[in-house]
């Protein structure tokens, strides 16, 4: 298993992805005109914007903190750390790339996303990369693949993911056996995982702000006792991205690592938060304002909340004494506030990592429903299955794990890449169909002005105004 794991790695990561992820990015970067950056306000206000939803739909902040509860995990804790340990601190400047060409990469597919949703026999929205590829592309096949690929990677990998991360950082701060920790997550995420993807919405509109912002404020509190080695640290990291000041891994290792990293984080273009994305009632109505929402996700994940990560760790000086993963991060952070410091990290670990299990279900119950397989046998086999790998993630070493999601990773944004770049003519004019109209008044979409589309929209969902 774990030679099929390292050659399918060696095809992503060494010959696809690294360049694949850039290329895309880029490409959306440009001929967006810089969306991400021009029109930051008003990613904002589409999140402020007052909440709006119907009977078959989430809001389009649940739907943020849902995304956001996938992306902010062990990525930016573990990972983060692990990055630093291998590629050094050049690894961060990588992340940042990722990130910021990530978001227009991030916003074309959430966009098409929203655009080619549909609802289910219960009235529910579904959507996401499946759809997109099978209606826009006309390739059912590559729809079911792509499920196929999402169910591997998070209801089942990912899951394991996230239960090692918090099993660790549980042992090393009140030394609680790993398998009883996985266990008791089990047992709390099938609470919620039974409830649905409305109740999963809900939690994470509570949970994922709540931790996001005290993790934030305990960093901004590291920065400020530390501010005169800030700067310092900023250019250790941007020294290091170039082979300025020599560094672990040399810039080739802290651009591989910088960039798995940070994708396994944010996600951007793995086709993974469109998924959630769909499910969401727009505000505005047009399928380009939850892009926005998605884009602004993945500024939240990377920008703010793995730089915090790594400013704390560089900081700390904990960096190069043989640590990596979850015990490097509580280290650096004990250095900084004392004994409290790895009690915080595994707390913080354990509502990221837990929020995360419960999003990345979410996302593979969609991809079931797009394989008509969203049953009750179904869905319940679904549930057990991701409840399983939570005990077994929380058991397994952590280079088996962070290998098999990076496999499983890998495939999956392939194959969304190059449907996102197929269909990046949508992408173009339904950006200048909402700033167009933005100029004078609130958009909003009309598919009308999409006859190549419309026979492979639901116009239900388009043609009828939101009901609440």
């Amino acid at each position: 298993m774990a030679a099929i794991i390292d050659f399918l790695n060696t095809i992503f990561w060494s010959y696809i992805l690294i360049y694949g992820l850039l290329a895309v990015g880029v490409y959306f970067t440009l001929r967006l005109g810089f969306i991400q950056i021009r029109r930051f306000p008003e990613f904002i206000r589409t999140v402020l914007k007052a909440p709006q939803s119907d009977r078959g739909g989430i809001s389009p902040f649940q739907a943020l903190c849902t995304s956001l509860a996938s992306r902010v995990g062990t990525g930016n804790m573990t990972g983060v750390a692990v990055a630093l340990f291998l590629g050094g601190p050049g690894a961060i400047f990588w992340m940042w790339v990722v990130a910021v060409i990530g978001m227009a990469t991030a916003y074309a597919e959430s966009t098409l996303a929203q655009l080619y949703k549909m609802r289910d026999q219960n009235g529910q929205l579904r959507g996401g990369p499946a759809f997109y590829i099978s209606k826009g592309l006309k390739a059912p096949w590559a729809g079911a693949v792509f499920s196929l690929a999402l169910i591997l990677a998070f209801g089942l990998v990912f899951n394991a993911v996230q239960a090692n991360s918090i099993a660790g950082a549980m042992e090393g701060a009140f030394g609680i056996d790993t398998n009883v920790t996985g266990l008791v997550i089990m047992a709390l995420a099938a609470i919620v995982i039974f409830g649905g993807i409305k109740k999963i919405a809900r939690f994470a509109e509570i949970v994922v702000p709540f931790m996001a912002v005290l993790y934030l404020l305990v960093a901004l509190y590291v920065i400020f006792m530390n501010i005169d080695e800030v700067p310092a640290a900023f250019a250790l990291i941007f020294k290091s991205a170039f082979g300025i000041e020599q560094a672990a891994g040399g810039v080739l290792g802290a651009m591989l690592n910088g960039i798995k990293r940070g994708l396994f984080s944010n996600e951007a273009g793995m086709g993974s938060a469109p998924n959630i994305a769909a499910v969401a009632t727009p505000n505005p109505h047009h399928p380009s304002s939850q892009g926005m929402v998605q884009s602004l996700g993945v500024f939240i994940d990377t920008i703010l909340i793995c730089t915090a990560t790594a400013l704390m760790i560089l900081l700390s000086g904990a960096l190069g004494n043989g640590q990596t993963g979850i015990a490097l991060t509580q280290t650096a952070l004990t250095t900084h506030i004392g004994s409290a410091g790895q009690y915080f990290v595994a707390v913080a670990i354990f509502f990221f990592a837990f929020t995360s299990i419960i999003g990345n279900y979410s996302y593979a119950e969609n991809a079931l429903t797009y394989l008509k397989w969203a049953n009750k046998p179904g869905i319940f086999i679904l549930r057990m299955l991701a409840l399983a790998m939570i005990p077994w993630g929380a058991y397994e070493s952590v280079a088996m794990v962070f290998n098999a999601a990076d496999a499983a990773m890998g495939l999956m944004a392939t194959i969304n890449l190059i449907a996102i770049m197929m269909l990046s003519g949508t992408v173009v004019k339904l950006t200048k169909d909402y700033f167009a109209q933005l100029k004078t008044h609130t958009p909003v979409f009309n598919s009308d002005d999409y006859p190549e589309v419309r026979d492979d929209i639901d116009l239900t969902v388009w043609d009828e105004k939101p009901q609440k």
